[in-house]
């Protein structure tokens, strides 16, 4: 999901905190903790235009927006555009709002004032963070006002205003990483930053700033409190994050270790191939882990890790086959003996080796949800009218399905059901399918309410204290989407959806941010017919289910299983975890 800067700024561009252009006075002679680090001070590359003499006001209010489009710290093009005393209190730090390129400008009837009406994509605060925008539109009046006889807006809003294609050209998409509830997997959350050479510093005071307020209450934070002593140093592509506050024997050192790594040396980041961590002046690493620290060092934390047998499977006459060849698997249900119609299927976090499998089996006017040893005997565990397909994590040996479309239950391997509180799911609708991320923190959720069937992500937050479990926070995800049948987890940070395509009356394939950023149509070359249901997972091809068979994406077309050979029936396909 990374968008790297493909045109301008190809220099030291100085992150901008969401359009930030402060700076923080130096003056201490010994600690200098940037908070929103300065663009350049001059142009780099192609930078919009000043307002043209003798221009219309609707023209100058068109350039102001272009004009957002800058590398230049505090925006002095788009100053040009506002009167004199706006141009001094205009601030561009308040975030932008991403817009589409097909907007209107009309000049109103009283004179000086100026219509801006445009899709709004969504919006980025000012720590990076994106919110997609609902279905409404962005709507703006500019007051303009005759200065030396040429048009000049007196009204700003604070913050910027940018076309979606200036904003992905300007922006990366990068991870800031937190720990899930288990300490064992570290989890992302997608900021967007302007590329240059302080995108290191910035990346490391988003982790010391916390995660984003939607995924706050799912994850922990070990640098909490802790802070920059410096700017991060990056030399010889080995960056150097000088931290104060955290003590040099603490029990967090290497959970703190793990998220500066898998932060700093993400694919689409800062050009970073180790990082040396030191606290009050001296170097810190954990026993065992050399003073120059990489992602394999912490290869443990890896979010979207994959078990050592973590093959596709899907379902043929009820049968459980492996996707590899249509072999039956091992055991009881890859013989046929519960007639099940969907399955997901946990790995043993210590060996790797798939261990818990759960199915739901029709049963009269209902169904039950079975559950044992993914190659030994499966017992009921739970009964409902509807169960939803269930679904696991990599991080706990535990099933979860959604009963009657509105409760969320979740079966731990070897323990009774035990309810998910999902306090927002009821005013939604019907939940007809829920899958959980591969780090168990994000729950995506397939809601068929008023509005028709719409994709929504949630977070699951759990108490230390009693143990109980919520799933709170469902948002929706992407908002143009309409009539969604099913949803996936690519990796940790984007998904896959099948959903109606408008213009053709079917459904496709789709990818899209956690956040949902980067809505783009997946090619249906080679499919028999639309895809009724999917399986992804990280580093893995994704297989759909069409005209009752299963297929896999290789490149930009879908190809049988078996390569040559007919189309395996079959369906509901997923992946283990």
């Amino acid at each position: 999901m990374t968008r790297p800067l493909t045109l301008v700024v190809a220099l030291l561009v100085t992150l901008l905190t969401v359009a930030s252009c402060s700076t923080v006075p130096t003056s201490s002679p010994t600690v200098e903790i940037p908070q929103g680090p300065a663009r350049e001070t001059e142009a780099v590359g192609i930078e919009p235009l000043p307002p043209a003499p003798g221009a219309s006001a609707e023209e100058v209010v068109r350039t102001f927006i272009d004009a957002s489009a800058s590398t230049v710290r505090r925006h002095p093009v788009a100053r040009q555009h506002l009167a004199p005393e706006a141009a001094k209190t205009w601030s561009d730090e308040s975030g932008v709002s991403v817009i589409g390129t097909e907007y209107a400008v009309v000049a109103r009837d009283d004179e000086g004032t100026v219509a801006v009406t445009a899709n709004l994509i969504g919006t980025v605060d000012p720590r990076g963070v994106f919110s997609v925008a609902g279905r409404g539109v962005f709507t703006r009046e500019f007051r303009l006002e005759q200065v030396d006889g040429e048009w000049r807006i007196t009204d700003p809003p604070d913050g910027l205003i940018m076309l979606e294609p200036d904003f992905q050209r300007l922006y990366d998409e990068l991870q800031a990483y937190f720990l899930d509830p288990t300490a064992s997997r570290v989890v992302p959350d997608p900021r967007y930053l302007i590329t240059g050479g302080s995108q290191p510093t910035v990346l490391v005071e988003r982790l010391l700033g916390g995660p984003s307020s939607a995924l706050a209450a799912g994850v922990s934070n070990p640098l909490n409190g802790v802070q920059l002593h410096r700017s991060v140093v990056v030399q010889d592509q080995v960056a150097t994050v000088e931290l104060t506050g955290l003590p040099r024997d603490s029990p967090l050192l290497g959970q703190v270790c793990a998220q500066l790594v898998w932060t700093l040396q993400q694919p689409g980041g800062p050009r970073v191939d180790a990082v040396v961590v030191v606290v009050d002046g001296e170097p810190v690493a954990p026993e065992d882990v050399p003073e120059e620290q990489t992602v394999e060092d912490w290869a443990s934390f890896d979010p979207d890790a994959m078990p050592v047998d973590g093959v596709g499977h899907y379902l043929q006459d009820g049968a459980l086959r492996t996707a590899t060849d249509g072999r039956p698997s091992p055991g009881p249900a890859g013989a046929g003996a519960y007639g099940l119609t969907s399955a997901a299927i946990s790995a043993d976090p210590a060996t790797g080796r798939l261990s818990f499998l759960a199915g739901v089996r029709p049963e009269g006017n209902g169904a039950t949800l079975l559950a044992g040893p993914y190659d030994g005997d499966l017992a009921p565990v739970l009964g409902g009218s509807t169960l939803s397909a269930p679904t696991v994590a990599g991080t706990r040996a535990e099933a979860w399905v959604v009963r009657d479309g509105a409760t969320v239950v979740r079966v731990p391997a070897g323990a009774p059901p035990q309810p998910v509180t999902a306090p927002t799911l009821a005013g939604l609708g019907r939940a007809d399918v829920l899958q959980l991320s591969p780090d168990g923190v994000r729950a995506a959720v397939v809601v068929d309410g008023p509005e028709g069937r719409r994709l929504y992500v949630g977070t699951v937050v759990r108490s230390p204290e009693d143990g109980s479990v919520v799933l709170r926070d469902l948002r929706e995800a992407a908002p143009t989407l309409a009539q969604v049948i099913d949803v996936g987890w690519r990796d940790s940070s984007s998904l896959m959806v099948l959903a109606g395509d408008e213009s053709k009356d079917r459904i496709v394939p789709y990818s899209v941010g956690v956040d949902g950023w980067g809505l783009t149509r997946m090619t249906t070359s080679g499919l028999p017919s639309q895809p009724t249901s999917l399986a992804v997972a990280p580093d893995r091809p994704a297989l759909v289910s069409a005209a009752n068979t299963v297929w896999e994406l290789n490149g930009g077309t879908w190809v049988t299983l078996v390569r040559g050979a007919e189309p395996l029936p079959g369906g509901a396909p997923f992946y283990p975890l």
